[in-house]
């Protein structure tokens, strides 16, 4: 199964969305979370979507990470046109590409911390067993136990992370014990790193932020420079 590869995109961007609508409900009740946003984002980026609860940050990440689907406009992720993706291509997809942190991505408590991390490699990757112990020591090796959580987006060594609220309610030197092991990541495998926080330990720590508002894109902020639209 080969993925559908999106025509006419830059090979230089590593999520391109253009005028992305998301709608919930249906008939009298509908409500639009996100409304026409339109973006770029680089390869090896430290970007994040900031606003306030009901602004549509969450949303825009469950798009990207293709877990679930606009209702109007278009979007490519790693030069793929994901709302042509079928349920087990979307699937494919997330595993050889995506990483997750999520705030309520929780671990699996009957497993052990080495079977945590590789649970990813069994059920998304044909990676035979020698190869998968390989890889979960190199990561443990790598970001220690600070967060397994990290460790697990890691061991498949994705193109793109999403990371939605990774340090809520954490204490400050764990969140930025955190932080730094996802900027030593994106320096390392050269992945793209996504977020949508209120945390504003990551908003400073962040070379792109993008303002949403209601559903829409209202700002984009780039090292201290300011650009409207």
């Amino acid at each position: 199964m080969s993925l559908i590869l999106a025509e006419n995109i830059s090979k230089d961007y590593q999520v391109v969305a253009t005028k992305v609508s998301k709608d919930y409900g249906g008939g009298e009740v509908v409500v639009r979370a996100l409304r026409g946003v339109s973006f770029e984002i680089e390869p090896a980026s430290f970007v994040s979507f900031v606003g306030p609860s009901g602004s549509g940050k969450t949303t825009l990440l469950n798009l990207i990470g293709c877990l679930d689907k606009p209702t109007e406009g278009n979007l490519t992720v790693v030069g793929t046109d994901v709302l042509k993706l079928d349920r087990h291509e979307s699937a494919q997809f997330r595993g050889d590409n995506l990483g997750f942190i999520f705030q309520d991505f929780n671990l699996i408590p009957v497993l052990t911390v080495y079977e945590n991390i590789e649970y990813p490699l069994i059920i998304v990757k044909n990676i035979a067993a020698g190869e998968r112990r390989k890889r979960v020591m190199a990561v443990l090796e790598a970001v220690g136990m600070a967060d397994q959580n990290v460790a697990r987006a890691r061991v498949s060594d994705p193109k793109l992370v999403l990371a939605d609220e990774p340090t809520a309610n954490l204490d400050s030197k764990t969140a930025y014990t955190i932080i730094n092991l996802m900027k030593k990541m994106r320096d390392e495998l050269k992945s793209t790193f996504i977020f949508s926080t209120h945390d504003q330990r990551i908003v400073g720590e962040a070379e792109i932020l993008y303002s949403l508002a209601d559903g829409e894109l209202v700002g984009k902020q780039v090292k201290g420079g300011r650009e409207n639209g």
